[in-house]
């Protein structure tokens, strides 16, 4: 498949600047999905996140994990379907994602039933894992 470029992702996701946590979507194959956002000392969260060292907090790694999971049910939805935050397990961050990295956001898809969805993510940066949690989500109407 073509990567799915920004002007995509904003058709698929409803978040819109400054909480868009995926640039472009690399792969999705079998429900499992490779997506990338890329860090950048504009964030808008930097300037109060450790001004001094700056670095990205947890909970918009996370978030951007649970935005990746969304692409694993790419083309299976109907229109206006939103995902929405469930519930995070095992969140675990293992290093710090700073200005200039480039976050690879794994996702894959373990069941969608009734509404109810759950994900396995990672994280990664240059290859070396950075984060990892199991996301739960419910799709409904938006």
């Amino acid at each position: 498949m073509d990567p799915i470029l920004i002007q995509d992702v904003l058709k698929t996701l409803p978040h819109r600047f400054p909480f868009v946590m995926v640039d472009r979507v690399l792969s999705i194959e079998g429900g499992a999905v490779h997506a990338i956002k890329n860090v950048t000392v504009n964030e808008p969260f930097f300037p109060g996140h450790f001004p001094q060292e700056p670095v990205m907090p947890g909970v918009l790694i996370t978030e951007a994990l649970a935005q990746a999971s969304m692409f694993c049910l790419h083309g299976q939805l109907e229109p206006g379907t939103v995902g929405y935050l469930a519930g995070i397990e095992g969140a675990r961050f293992r290093r710090k994602v700073i200005p200039g990295d480039q976050l690879h956001l794994h996702a894959k898809l373990e069941f969608l039933r009734r509404g109810l969805g759950k994900t396995t993510c990672r994280a990664e940066v240059d290859g070396v894992v950075v984060a990892e949690a199991t996301i739960l989500f419910a799709v409904g109407k938006g």
